[in-house]
């Protein structure tokens, strides 16, 4: 069973959703700001998703101080802005096998718990 965690260490969120999910040491864990994403995770994670979009977050610092807000980001401009930048990359990003869940939404915890729990 593949199972993995990317996520940021200093991220209080992140820490919060490894708790209340059970996320343990069956998992591997990429901290982002120490353990660089490669362009193979980069590209599993779309293929999962369906895009480089939904692992987006424009709510990262540098997106405002990149000036991006207004602009049209294409799918290959998104993917080289999260190799270059780990904070574009929405977190944590949780794979289990070939389920993939990005982001702390609600409703993105909730199924990520369901998943453990059945696991």
């Amino acid at each position: 069973m593949n199972r993995e965690i990317y996520y940021l260490s200093t991220c209080d969120t992140c820490k919060r959703i490894i708790k209340e999910t059970g996320i343990d040491d069956d998992f591997t864990s990429h901290d982002i700001k120490f353990d660089k994403i490669t362009p193979e995770q980069i590209d599993r994670m779309k293929k999962l998703s369906g895009s480089y979009e939904v692992l987006f977050s424009r709510k990262a610092r540098k997106f405002k101080e990149l000036g991006l807000k207004g602009k049209a980001l294409s799918e290959t401009d998104i993917r080289s802005l999260i190799l270059e930048e780990y904070t574009f990359l929405k977190r944590p990003v949780v794979i289990i096998d070939d389920d993939i869940f990005i982001g702390n939404s609600a409703n993105n915890v909730a199924a990520l718990k369901d998943k453990i729990a059945k696991n």
